[in-house]
Parts: structure tokens; C-alpha cells; sequence
């Protein structure tokens, strides 16, 4: 079963993977040193992860939609800047699978290459600009297919 909310408090503690949707309403300058200067445009993010520590999926999103935080993880500059905030979870599911079902869609993009896939092999990048109109819904079912269910 997937989840998709802006609180945290709904979300459950297993590991798993997340897509974080980050909506950006002013030009974001990254600071980060491999990405620094890059600039990204306003405009509707998708942003997938894992979470496989204590807590799973719902620590470590607890912590993404938390504004005031010290930055860490590459998507930390864009949380803390966002204009709104919402996760889908995927218990059990597989963040490279995820990202690689939004690339088949040809009407995203990939704005920073690497960025949140340092530790990746396989995938460009765990970011992607996606458009307004994009059915978020769509995308959590999509993803929902390709997740292993419990049971």
C-alpha cells in the first residue's frame, strides 16, 4: 500500500523507498560543491530515495519536510526552500526502480545529472523537474505496479 501526504505522521516506519514531490517557486541556486552555481528554474520536482535505517520511510521523510534542518543530503537544498512538500512512500520498494519508470516518461527531464545518485550505478540522477500539469496520482500508481507487495 502506497501513501502519499504532506504529513509525515501518516507515513509508515519500514524501510523502503519514497518520491518526494518539491514544488520551487523562486530560482534555486545550488550551493552544493559538485553542483555549485547550477541553477534551477521554478517549477514542480520529483525527488526519489530510499530509506532502509531506523525508522524507514517515515524518519527519514520526517526530516525532508522539516524546513529548518542542517543540509546533508543533496535534496536538502531544496526542501528547505520549497513552497510546498508532499511524499508518496513505497514499502518494501526500490528507489532506482521508481526513477527509472519517471525517465520513461517523455515529459520530464533530468536538471542536475548525479544529483542524489552519488552512491547510484545505475541511474543518471534521482531528481527530475517534472511538469505542473503532471498527475502526481498517475505517477504513485505507475510506481505502485512495480512495487513489491507485502504479503
Amino acid at each position: 500500500m502506497i501513501v502519499f501526504t504532506e504529513n509525515y505522521t501518516e507515513l509508515p516506519a519500514v524501510p523502503g523507498a519514497y518520491i518526494l514531490i518539491v514544488d520551487l517557486a523562486e530560482k534555486t541556486v545550488l550551493t552544493i560543491r559538485k553542483f555549485q552555481g547550477t541553477v534551477l528554474e521554478p517549477g514542480r520536482y520529483a525527488y526519489f530515495g530510499s530509506a532502509r535505517g531506523p525508522g524507514g520511510i517515515k524518519a527519514r521523510c520526517r526530516r525532508h519536510l522539516r524546513k529548518d534542518k542542517k543540509l546533508h543530503w543533496h535534496i536538502d537544498h531544496l526542501t528547505t526552500r520549497a513552497s510546498s512538500l508532499g511524499v508518496a512512500a513505497y514499502p518494501g520498494g526500490n528507489e532506482c526502480q521508481l526513477a527509472s519508470s519517471l525517465l520513461a516518461d517523455t515529459t520530464s527531464e533530468i536538471p542536475v545529472p548525479g544529483f542524489g545518485s552519488s552512491d547510484c550505478k545505475t541511474c543518471k540522477s534521482h531528481l527530475f523537474r517534472i511538469s505542473a500539469k503532471t498527475d502526481i496520482e498517475n505517477i504513485v500508481r505507475i510506481n505502485d505496479d512495480i512495487t513489491p507487495k507485502a504479503g
